[in-house]
């Protein structure tokens, strides 16, 4: 899909096709975005109203209910679009309760009566909103700030109970997932994990690729071997460090082929460390094609949180493996290619080379 194709995101840069578009799909990515107002009727609807679509001629486009309002139009009393924004208002609400409360049984029922819902109705409605269930939220904010109290050199049994997991059992069985090794090994920065590493010449500079027995665990661009190799320390300073082959698995091979114009193959392991957001816009990245890019905002939208555009720019800061997720294809809403971990030169070699 190029780029002029793609469905844009933010308010600011929707244009009246792309809004046409999403009305005619009823796409619910974009309730909140903008209302559709009809002259012959005098009514404005979120893009999502089950009700018949009328022509187009007769549509006109608003990015909040008060600017249609003030041309005159009603809100439209089937799909209610001024709910959206309660909706968005409920699901912070509920959000800061939870981040209050993480040390607390934070059950459907309990979430819903701080948002004056249905545990139903909260379900569908935070899900909606944030991409996540409330279940999948509070995970995700336990296991933040589990790796934050490891980071601060809290032991492994007070860390867990003050991120607000009941046992260590509930954390140790999905720990090996979540951070790539036990939470233990991680708190150590890596002890005892072997890693080996290979460096490489490309065409956009000095290539460092990382592994360990589960896969790929970092590909970092640099300047220098040393500046590599410090890096690499810095992310894991207690792992066991060895330099191997580049030939070895065959792995910093295919990421140098796919400087050269191939793809990176589609079952290359990985072992990174991720929250479930960042995995889901890692995901996104690796399906746009080769000599594409999609801002920011348009990555929101495919991930289907289309309000979350800085929040992706953060994942694509954090991606610890540079090219096999292809965050340089990211841009800014402008066209301009905006920043890059490993330098804005590289960013635009590398997507000058991919449009050939």
């Amino acid at each position: 899909m190029s780029q002029t194709t793609m469905e844009p995101t933010m308010p600011g840069v929707l244009d009246n096709e792309a809004r046409w578009q999403a009305t005619e799909q009823r796409n619910a990515r974009f309730d909140g975005l903008f209302v559709y107002a009809v002259r012959s009727t005098g009514i404005y609807c979120r893009p999502t109203c089950p009700s018949r679509r009328p022509r187009r001629e007769q549509v006109e486009f608003f990015d909040a209910c008060d600017d249609a309002e003030a041309a005159g139009f009603r809100a439209c009393h089937r799909c209610r679009p001024r709910d959206v924004a309660r909706e968005i208002a409920t699901t912070d609400a509920v959000c800061r309760y939870i981040d209050a409360h993480l040390d607390e049984s934070l059950t459907l029922a309990r979430l819903g009566e701080v948002g004056g819902f249905s545990p139903y109705h909260l379900q569908r409605t935070f899900k909606r909103v944030t991409g996540l269930t409330p279940r999948q939220y509070i995970e995700e904010r336990r296991m933040g700030r589990l790796k934050a109290r490891l980071r601060d050199g809290s032991d492994v049994t007070s860390a867990l109970y003050d991120a607000g997991y009941g046992s260590s059992s509930r954390l140790y069985e999905n720990g090996n997932a979540r951070l790539g090794m036990t939470p233990k090994t991680y708190s150590q920065g890596g002890a005892g994990v072997a890693i080996g590493y290979a460096m490489a010449d490309t065409a956009v500079g000095r290539l460092l690729v990382a592994t360990t027995e589960r896969g790929v665990c970092a590909v970092s661009l640099g300047d220098s071997d040393d500046e590599l190799l410090a890096a690499l320390r810095a992310e894991f300073p207690a792992a066991d460090l060895q330099p191997v082959e580049p030939s070895a698995r065959g792995w910093v091979e295919a990421v140098v082929a796919f400087i050269d114009g191939q793809e990176i193959p589609a079952d290359l392991p990985l072992d990174v460390r991720a929250t479930a957001f960042q995995r889901r816009v890692w995901a996104f990245l690796r399906t746009i094609p080769r000599g594409e890019t999609r801002s920011y905002g348009e990555v929101a939208a495919g991930i289907e949180q289309p309000t979350a555009a800085r929040a992706v720019a953060q994942a694509c800061a954090h991606n610890p493996v540079a090219l096999i997720v292809p965050c340089h294809r990211v841009v800014r809403g402008d066209g301009e290619p905006g920043g890059y971990r490993w330098g804005a030169a590289r960013k635009l070699a590398l997507l000058e080379r991919e449009r050939g």
